[in-house]
This record gives C-alpha cells, sequence and structure tokens, in this order.
C-alpha cells in the first residue's frame, strides 16, 4: 500500500480534551489547534480523531458521573459531539484554519461502496485544506458505544482504521502517559519509558496494563491494538503525552518523542 508521505492522522483522548472536573480544557484544545494548524501550514495533510462527546457531554448536562444506560450515553454524546465541534470550530478558526466533521459507522468502513465514498470525501477535504475531525457515531449507533459487536472498540482503533483508509505515514495517539513503559510508572518510580518497538507480541501487551482513565474508554491495550493494525501497513505510530502537542514538531524531525511504533517495510 503506498502512503502519502506528509498525511498524518492525530488521535486526542477524553483525558487530554477535559480537566480532573471533567469540564473541557480550553487550553488544550487552544495548544492542539495551534499545533496542528501550524503543521499543516507547514505543507502536511492534517486529520484529527478526537474522543470525549460523552464526557464533555455528561458535563454539559450537568450530570454528576458517565451515565450507565446506553439512551442516556447516546444523548450525552449527541449534546457533547455539538459542544466539542463549536469549540474545535472556534480554536481552529483562531487560526484561519477549516474544519469538517466526519462521523463513523462501522458499515461505513464494511460496506465497500460507503468506504470508497468515505475515501472520496476525505480526500476532497485534503486537497481544500480543510482539516476534517472524526468520532464515532456514538449517538445513534450502541454498538459502538458498548458492545461485543462494535467493530472500532475505541477511537484508539478508530484512529488506525482511519490512518489505514486514508494511507497516512503516520498515526500519532496523544495519550495521558508519555509512552509505553517497561512498568506502569503510576506504581513503579523506575520505570522505563520504552522508545521503539519493532513487533508488537505477547510481552509487549503484557505491559498494557489495565484500563484508562475515568473520563476515557481507552487503556494502554488498545492503543497497542491500533499500532498492531496501522504499523502492518507500513504506518509509524507513535504514543505520546497530549499535554505536549508540540512532541509533533520532534516527530516530524524525526526525534524521539513517545513510543515509536515502526511501520512494516514492504
Amino acid at each position: 500500500m503506498e502512503l502519502y508521505q506528509n498525511r498524518i492522522v492525530v488521535k486526542v483522548g477524553t483525558s487530554t480534551l477535559t480537566n480532573e472536573m471533567g469540564k473541557s480544557d480550553l487550553r488544550s484544545f487552544d495548544r492542539l489547534a495551534c499545533v496542528l494548524s501550524d503543521i499543516q501550514n507547514m505543507g502536511y495533510e492534517m486529520i484529527l480523531v478526537s474522543s470525549g462527546a460523552i464526557a464533555v457531554g455528561t458535563n454539559k448536562l450537568n450530570m454528576k458521573e458517565r451515565p450507565a444506560s446506553i439512551r442516556m450515553k447516546q444523548a450525552a454524546a449527541a449534546v457533547g459531539q455539538c459542544s466539542i465541534m463549536y469549540l474545535y470550530d472556534k480554536f481552529f478558526g483562531d487560526y484561519d484554519k477549516t474544519i469538517a466533521q466526519i462521523l463513523l459507522n462501522a458499515s461505513d468502513i464494511e460496506q465497500e461502496e460507503k468506504r470508497e465514498n468515505l475515501i472520496n470525501t476525505f480526500n476532497a477535504l485534503l486537497e481544500m485544506e480543510i482539516i476534517p475531525i472524526v468520532n464515532e457515531n456514538d449517538s445513534v449507533k450502541f454498538t459502538e458505544i458498548e458492545s461485543e459487536e462494535r467493530l472500532f472498540g475505541d477511537n484508539d482503533v478508530l484512529s488506525a482504521v482511519v490512518a489505514v483508509l486514508c494511507r497516512a505515514k503516520k498515526l500519532v495517539i496523544l495519550s495521558d502517559i508519555d509512552g509505553l513503559y517497561d512498568a506502569d510508572p503510576r506504581l513503579h518510580a523506575n520505570a522505563k519509558r520504552i522508545s521503539r518497538i519493532e513487533q508488537i507480541d505477547e510481552k509487549v501487551y503484557s505491559l498494557a496494563g489495565g484500563e484508562g482513565s475515568r473520563r476515557g474508554t481507552g487503556g494502554m491495550k488498545t492503543k497497542l491494538q491500533a499500532a498492531g493494525l496501522a504499523i502492518a501497513q507500513g504506518i509509524d505510530t507513535i504514543i505520546t503525552n497530549g499535554k505536549n502537542p508540540e512532541a509533533l514538531y520532534e516527530i516530524l524531525k524525526g526525534k524521539e518523542a513517545g513510543t515509536l511504533f515502526a511501520g512494516k517495510v514492504f
């Protein structure tokens, strides 16, 4: 599969976009928009896969905790998606950028005609220097919120699916951790970050630990699943800290930032 060398997919998680109070982290939105806009100005094509709809909607609706029922999760997602896109439009607009919203279901990927139409939409937007912002269509597709049948499982995996679909050269997953460590850094002070991984095997998966933050759904395991999907298609995948989006500059220079999962060479 021939890749677009200047095409980058960036995935940002709920833990980056919200603070400990569960409210939108406006500085994170602003810094992310600034960095992605600046990188686009350098000649790159940017695609952003964004989580956070349910968490932001939960706060917007003044719910004390993340809803448990599917219908309330869908309601929170519908409200939260509006708020997130409003913030993206505002902050990207500050840097003279136009964004577009793409909401995906599993059938959009699985059905050949829909998949081709989706690819054409991405390419048309990128040709016009528009930044697509992608999320799962949580408000109408219950299997993408909570089901063993869901295709994506988490937006980490969705970002890898988008990267493969769009033939991006790089996938950057912005997490709440600096990368993959040889032990849980929250529990082990001497844990060391692994700078490069050539192959994702059972030994690597054993380092993943448990679930992610209380505001998000993905842990390191889903990030490894995403990386595995992407690198099998030759796409370099980097996991780095979302609170430091400026790390993207280092990544583009080929410098160490987070953990690099090297794309398979064909």
